[in-house]
């Protein structure tokens, strides 16, 4: 049976409207990126997703993001699976800053090494404050893309991937990083070429999987939705015309 996987970067946050590092930082929403959940849900309800379960970070920003997606496709009874291994990547000493000001700081070129390259790994912090959402220990002084994969990985393996293999369509709410660390892995892309892969806030990724854990081509759900009203309008002209004559 084959089923469905929906992959959502959360709406835009106060750190992303700030254009400032955030990684494992506690920021909300903005009311644009609210806007951009509820969005994401009605398109999701246009097309009649149903999922089994969802899963998402310890980040308000990404559980925002869930439960208003979820709310608009009246499917918020749904079990929610929470987990710090779908966190953003951490950006180490990083985080807090603004992006400019850290080009201004540390160059360019190395700002754009830590942002983009696979293996690259910023400035870590001298130590990190206890939180109690986190075990002991648990959260890094600065990750590269690379490291967030390896932490995010088994959780996907033994979490997600059975319930994919056993057709339960599932939808994850997370972060731009760790979504590329797992669409790397999903479509084995070259630690070369991940680098040009963006993926934007509120907007949906579809893949069908089958029992093998095959995937589809990786689809934009807003593309798609997009095109369809291009062609609905386009036939609601042509329909137009056929009435004048």
């Amino acid at each position: 049976m084959a089923a469905q996987l929906v992959l959502v970067r959360h709406g835009e946050s106060t750190a992303n409207r700030d254009n400032e590092f955030t990684g494992w930082t506690d920021v909300p929403l903005t009311p644009k990126g609210q806007q951009q959940a509820h969005l994401v849900g009605q398109n999701l309800a246009q097309h009649h997703f149903i999922f089994d379960d969802v899963h998402t970070s310890y980040l308000q920003r990404a559980i925002m993001t869930a439960n208003i997606i979820l709310s608009e496709m009246d499917q918020s009874w749904l079990p929610l699976h929470k987990t710090w291994r779908l966190n953003e990547r951490h950006y180490g000493a990083l985080r807090g800053l603004n992006k400019d000001a850290a080009r201004k700081k540390y160059g360019v070129e190395a700002v754009a090494l830590w942002r983009r390259s696979y293996t690259a790994v910023p400035p870590l912090l001298t130590e990190t404050t206890p939180d109690r959402r986190y075990p002991a220990g648990i959260e890094p002084q600065g990750e590269s893309l690379a490291m967030a994969s390896e932490r995010l990985l088994p959780y996907w393996q033994a979490v997600v991937a059975p319930a994919l293999r056993a057709g339960r369509n599932q939808l994850i709410v997370a972060h731009g990083s760790t979504l590329r660390a797992l669409i790397k892995y999903i479509e084995n892309i070259s630690d070369e070429d991940i680098d040009g892969l963006e993926i934007a806030n509120g907007d949906p990724i579809f893949y069908q999987v089958d029992a093998q854990l095959n995937y589809s081509q990786r689809q934009d759900i807003h593309a798609i939705t997009t095109q369809q009203s291009h062609h609905e309008k386009e036939s609601h002209l042509g329909d137009k015309h056929l009435d004048m004559h």
